[in-house]
């Protein structure tokens, strides 16, 4: 309920302040959200384009592989080389856009020495494919991080966004309406009294007895 008053209209007049003070932090939020996302999108860019690279160069090997040696010699190592290393979720925390990143327990690389496997009737092409194909392993670990970070952070932009958005676009807008509102009922009603004190004086001075017939009507 509205209350045509100087009191109420300060209050209104504070209250729109502090929208507008909420409207500046939360734009400030959303550049520096802005921010941190292009600043991210450029590694998760660069770890994307490499795993292409390296899976490129894993299939090329893996071709090789084949021809010298045929796709069940490659099916049994594969099976006998399984491995399935620990990965543990550990959650971060940026500009209050929460994102998960994968950590790694234990290698997932390893060396020759380390396969459950004779590497000597292997090729270095095939050994080569493997050691590939774990390198994009580690990386597909490490941009999943980056993925899910860009991602909250988008999210965290798109809300920012649609609060600042309402603010400016409906609540600020409301609320000067109402200031202007209540100011031109304040200054209506002052001007009212003012003619109608001036009216007052006016009759009661016109109606007042002259000052010499008082004297008179002592005497």
């Amino acid at each position: 309920m509205m209350h045509p008053n100087r009191t109420y209209l300060l209050k209104l007049k504070e209250k729109k302040k502090i929208i507008a003070n909420s409207l500046n932090i939360l734009k400030a939020r959303r550049q520096a959200l802005v921010v941190e996302f292009l600043t991210s999108a450029r590694p998760f860019l660069e770890k994307r384009k490499k795993i292409m690279s390296l899976y490129w160069q894993a299939r090329q090997y893996l071709a090789v592989s084949r021809g010298l040696e045929g796709e069940p010699f490659i099916s049994t190592l594969a099976a006998v080389n399984r491995h399935d290393p620990s990965v543990a979720l550990e959650e971060k925390n940026v500009l209050g856009a929460k994102y998960r990143i994968a950590k790694i327990l234990e290698p997932i690389r390893r060396s020759p020495a380390e396969r459950h496997y004779d590497f000597g009737p292997t090729t270095p092409p095939l050994e080569e494919a493997f050691s590939l194909f774990e390198q994009v392993v580690v990386e597909m670990l490490e941009v999943a991080g980056h993925e899910s970070k860009l991602k909250n952070l988008g999210e965290a932009i798109r809300k920012t966004s649609r609060k600042a958005r309402v603010l400016e676009e409906r609540i600020l807008p409301e609320m000067s309406g109402r200031i202007h509102m209540v100011s031109q009922y304040i200054g209506e009603r002052e001007r009212e009294d003012y003619f109608r004190l001036k009216r007052f004086k006016d009759m009661r001075q016109k109606n007042a007895p002259p000052a010499g017939s008082a004297a008179r009507c002592r005497s």
